[in-house]
């Protein structure tokens, strides 16, 4: 769907609200309302309650009859009316869910059958609250006022929000999910709630970056919001705010949804083509990045609802594992670890010929001797590196074979240019050394040559505005007039633009930032970075993406969408580029869901991952549109003539996306023909409803031109 169709949607939404409102016998002129088509393949009807058809509710039909559990979830137009495209034969159950509502009785439909529905009213506003994201219950949440701090560790209100939303805590799970905003009582008896967070932060694999992250903040006073949130929500607080039902083109969305993997297992990503051709691998598997939990890369071929595991090989049996990982008993799992993963695989890629690429580690973290000091390398003369925690490998589906690729820089994301080189960039990701790597493909498939096919570079800011490299000064260290300054960041996303072969990158904390990076001839010795700080009401910086203009786009902790345009900014270069020095670049689109009650600065109180921007028009939305993750509206968000839609998974609610990738199956088909892909990319698929029997799901997201589409 185009801009032009996604505002004749709009304006019909907007004759269907007059019409509401209008007079009983205004309303009785209107058009009878017409049935339901439904086709061999399809399953129809109309969802009624009790005050007439409900509008803008969910309908999902799931079965277990084929190979692996699958879902699929549409929505209900102004009249009620529903259908269901493109079931695969099977027995399903079918039942209604909605903003308002209680889950309506499972009833047994097939393909081919009209199914008209009945919903169910909730008898009260705590039943109705079961089914809102997880935002609507992390708003509760009271944090200390911007005029508390600084506190103890702390200097602002923002870096805490920071902290606690996507820079930490909320970049692994939903605050908000059934099991984040309740204390299991298998945890064990406790004074107090907060003695309880304290206790909870230790269960489970993750125990190290919970206590590292809670340190961060003013611990004692973390948990104790923590645990008064808790509290009042077992005492029967409430929601303050309530979510609407989907609305407009909103409800064009055919989800759809796949079991795999395993129950102890999370997804971080998942990737169906290559970014730069999305007509690659038309209606081929889909592959998944299950990082810390197993080395056991999940594999889903859709058109047979067939999930599958592949097993990625370390090159060393003495690469550590993370079921060693320091740990408290869970309540959820007992005493024995769950995770089980040496690689912790990452981010996937496809190339151009279909193989995947993964950041994975295959070697213990000590780096090999031409990474180091003394080395002839020519990186490594420039920056050397003792150790690297994660590198990087390709698996090809045609020959079932891995090839594994000892890095010397830490990897994280990747992504691939369109140079002759074919050269694949990496970020560092959370931490690292401070420098841009990246593999010379054509060089390494022409040699195999590992070592002379990579290399890095630290990132230097052009201080002293010549354009070119030179020699520069440390981090710390003042301006020289005469030289460049390098700058000690590491990037969490990678993007290359496609109009300039530009490498953009995020920079984690507060109020973090963005780099571009032009790599030069020989981006060892000639690669130059521009640094942007994240002006207010912005901070918090997680993942990003660059259309094809080469304007960048980031999700930020603060609630907004960042939009950054270069081509805005006086100063480029200089002694004055050191980050503050282009804010006219700088616009900010408020997330969709309420704010938290005590932060008084615009925003939202969501906490986005990360942002993919559709080159292709593969939605269906247009080219250029950025899609936003929504983590605690259980959604993604695109962005459409300056506004946001919402596209809520509403089962199991908490979907929870890490990046979505788009396909062009048959560009021929019309919306049958385009889709993105995600996964639930929650560690903690048991916080979910459904609990410990869950799996996680691969999702695809169709957009068709009205919710009776076939």
């Amino acid at each position: 769907m185009g801009k032009a169709e996604f505002m004749r949607a709009t304006a019909a939404v907007a004759l269907v609200t007059v019409l509401a409102l209008a007079p009983a016998s205004v309303r009785a002129q209107a058009a009878p309302e017409p049935a339901v088509q439904v086709g061999a393949s399809d399953l129809g009807g109309v969802v009624r309650g009790a005050d007439g058809p409900e509008a803008g509710v969910w309908v999902i039909a799931e079965t277990t009859d084929l190979p692996t559990r699958l879902a699929k979830i549409v929505v209900t137009d102004e009249r009620g009316r529903y259908l269901i495209p493109d079931l695969p034969q099977a027995n399903y159950s079918v039942w209604v869910r909605g903003y308002g509502l209680v889950d309506s009785p499972k009833v047994a439909g097939a393909p081919g059958k009209t199914l008209d529905l009945t919903a169910v009213k909730a008898p009260n506003e705590s039943a109705a609250a079961q089914y809102y994201p997880p935002i609507y219950w992390f708003s509760l949440l009271r944090v200390p006022g911007a005029d508390e701090f600084p506190l103890p560790r702390i200097k602002s209100q923002g870096d805490w929000l920071n902290i606690v939303k996507s820079g930490a805590c909320q970049s692994c799970h939903a605050l908000g999910t059934p099991g984040t905003r309740t204390i299991s009582k298998a945890l064990g008896e406790f004074k107090n709630a907060s003695e309880a967070w304290a206790r909870r932060l230790q269960s489970g694999g993750a125990q190290m970056f919970m206590a590292r992250d809670i340190g961060r903040l003013d611990t004692d006073r973390a948990l104790k919001l923590f645990g008064d949130w808790t509290d009042h929500i077992a005492a029967g607080e409430l929601p303050f705010a309530k979510p609407e039902r989907p609305q407009g083109i909103e409800r064009n969305v055919v989800i759809t949804t796949w079991d795999w993997s395993r129950p102890t297992a999370y997804l971080h990503d998942v990737v169906s083509t290559d970014r730069r051709n999305p007509r690659l691998n038309p209606n081929g598997p889909i592959y998944g990045s299950p990082e810390d939990s197993t080395d056991e890369m999940p594999v889903l071929d859709p058109k047979t609802a067939t999930a599958s595991e592949v097993l990625h090989p370390v090159r060393d049996p003495a690469t550590p594992s993370s079921r060693t990982n320091t740990m408290a008993p869970s309540p959820w799992w007992g005493d024995e670890p769950i995770w089980d993963s040496k690689t912790l695989t990452h981010n996937p890629m496809l190339d151009e010929k279909g193989r995947v690429w993964y950041t994975a580690r295959v070697r213990p973290n000590p780096n090999p001797a031409f990474c180091k000091a003394g080395s002839d390398h020519p990186s490594a003369k420039v920056f050397p590196i003792d150790a690297a925690g994660r590198n990087l490998s390709v698996y090809d589906p045609a020959s079932g074979k891995f090839t594994l690729i000892s890095t010397c820089f830490p990897t994280h994301h990747l992504n691939f240019g369109s140079d002759p080189d074919q050269t694949l960039w990496l970020s560092a990701g959370v931490a690292g050394p401070g420098v841009l790597g990246w593999l010379n493909r054509k060089m390494f498939e022409e040699t195999g040559d590992e070592v002379k096919s990579q290399g890095w570079t630290p990132f230097v800011l052009d201080t002293n505005g010549n354009g070119k490299r030179d020699d520069y000064v440390e981090p710390g260290a003042p301006v020289d007039p005469a030289k460049d300054k390098r700058i000690a960041v590491n990037i969490y996303a990678v993007a290359v633009s496609p109009s300039d072969g530009a490498v953009w990158g995020t920079v984690l904390g507060y109020p973090g930032g963005i780099t571009r990076t032009v790599p030069g001839p020989d981006p060892t010795h000639t690669a130059l970075t521009e640094y942007y700080e994240v002006p207010q009401p912005g901070f918090g910086p997680r993942g990003g993406d660059v259309d094809r203009d080469g304007v960048y786009w980031v999700s930020l902790a603060s609630g907004h969408l960042g939009q950054f345009d270069r081509r805005k900014c006086k100063v480029l270069n200089g002694p004055t580029a050191l980050g503050k020095h282009c804010p006219e670049g700088w616009t900010f689109y408020q997330l969709p869901g309420p704010q938290l009650r005590d932060v008084k600065q615009p925003g939202s109180a969501e906490a986005s991952y990360y942002v993919w921007v559709d080159w292709f028009n593969t939605f269906g939305l247009g080219e250029n549109v950025p899609i936003v993750m929504g983590n605690l509206n259980s959604s993604i968000f695109a962005l459409v003539d300056g506004k946001l839609v919402n596209f809520v998974v509403p089962y199991p609610m908490g979907f929870f996306a890490k990046n979505v990738d788009g396909r062009i199956d048959d560009p021929n088909a019309g919306w049958k023909g385009r889709e993105l892909w995600s996964t639930y990319g929650t560690r903690t698929m048991f916080h979910l409803e459904g609990g410990k029997e869950n799996r996680p799901k691969a999702v695809r997201f169709q957009l068709r031109p009205d919710p009776l589409a076939h």
